[in-house]
């Protein structure tokens, strides 16, 4: 499986302390065999043990790409069609009923796992229509890049409600992160839980950025990535100005390194407007000098990471050879929602405080 069709499928070409720390593991498996008539329950631990209060107000909100959503009461059933809402619907203790490539999400998202029962309704950019609404869903949540998306038109058809997000803003990628979370528990009458979750991550990134602030690095110049194999090479994908996880890395207190601009055209030197990513070789890695590299770790059967760690550049990178090359565990999610990115947060802290 290629690091290209991990991008949420709405960005098409584009397609990514512990005290105060949510429980960030779930119980149970991922059954996706059949529709069920019950709605699946949310089983992580944070959600066992949560108290918040769920609205049984009529719903009337706007959607990220500026759509009238009007509910006679929040949504129970939810179907979700990308990997970052389904995320935040299981964080919010919302269990939807339907979520699209359910292996791809249990293969990379780690910070939520699927309960039993949740229905699996293809692909997220392709859904099989059929399966999706045998499960009678009464909310159908989306991403899309704009109000004229063709999969709106098409779910339209049918007299469900579809609420559309955006999944990655380069102008306020965390800010965006939050909007997404709060728009889907407003939508499910969770709204008191999102402020506690959204509160708590505040909190952790605060608590994270005095962490690192008190270790001497040799640079604060820093560059994550993550990559794919295409044609047996490798293609990097830097995560450049705008990008969630670079944003999380500023926010710790470093220095961007990746630094081509925003609009320049992804795929020829310059950062995509909405995810913050890049596109280049491992030579272009050269262009980030001495800085700090963090990457995703990718357990993948032919991923990008092993050829990675074959090339000469790679080797000889000043990162790699003085051990400031680190891999981010595999499942952290670079598109997620809180809880991927609290993981974000562990992964950069454990490896900037390592004696």
């Amino acid at each position: 499986m290629t690091r290209v069709h991990r991008l949420p499928a709405a960005a098409g070409a584009l397609a990514a302390l512990a005290a105060i720390a949510l429980t960030v593991t779930a119980c149970g498996t991922t059954s996706v065999d059949a529709a069920s008539g019950a709605v699946p329950e949310a089983t992580s631990q944070a959600c066992v043990d949560d108290t918040t209060k769920t609205s049984t107000d009529p719903v009337s909100l706007t959607d990220g790409v500026g759509r009238t959503v009007e509910l006679d009461q929040p949504a129970k059933r939810i179907a979700v069609l990308e990997w970052q809402q389904t995320e935040d619907a299981l964080t919010l203790c919302v269990a939807p009923v339907a979520v699209s490539d359910a292996k791809g999400y249990s293969t990379y998202v780690s910070a939520e796992k699927l309960p039993e029962g949740v229905v699996d309704v293809g692909t997220r950019g392709e859904p099989d229509l059929d399966a999706l609404y045998a499960t009678d869903p009464d909310l159908i949540i989306i991403e899309a890049t704009g109000a004229d998306d063709d999969l709106i038109a098409q779910l339209e058809k049918r007299d469900v409600p579809v609420l559309a997000t955006v999944g990655a803003d380069a102008a306020d990628p965390i800010g965006n992160m939050k909007d997404v979370f709060s728009m889907i528990a407003k939508a499910t009458g969770r709204s008191e839980r999102a402020e506690q979750v959204i509160a708590q991550f505040d909190d952790y990134l605060a608590g994270a950025k005095q962490q690192v602030s008190k270790v001497d690095l040799p640079t604060k110049d820093f560059l994550f990535f993550d990559g794919w194999m295409e044609g047996g090479n490798v293609v990097v994908r830097p995560y450049g100005e705008g990008a969630l996880f670079t944003e999380l890395g500023r926010q710790l207190g470093l220095t961007p390194a990746w630094t081509d601009k925003i609009n320049e055209g992804y795929g020829s030197g310059g950062v995509d407007p909405r995810y913050g990513l890049a596109q280049t070789d491992i030579e272009g890695l050269t262009a980030v000098g001495g800085a700090n590299l963090f990457y995703s770790d990718d357990k993948t059967p032919g991923s990008y990471v092993g050829e990675l760690e074959k090339s000469s550049i790679w080797t000889s990178l000043p990162a790699v050879r003085e051990g400031r090359a680190n891999a981010f565990p595999a499942g952290v999610w670079g598109a997620g929602g809180p809880l991927s990115n609290q993981q974000a947060i562990d992964a950069y802290v454990e490896i900037l405080t390592a004696e």
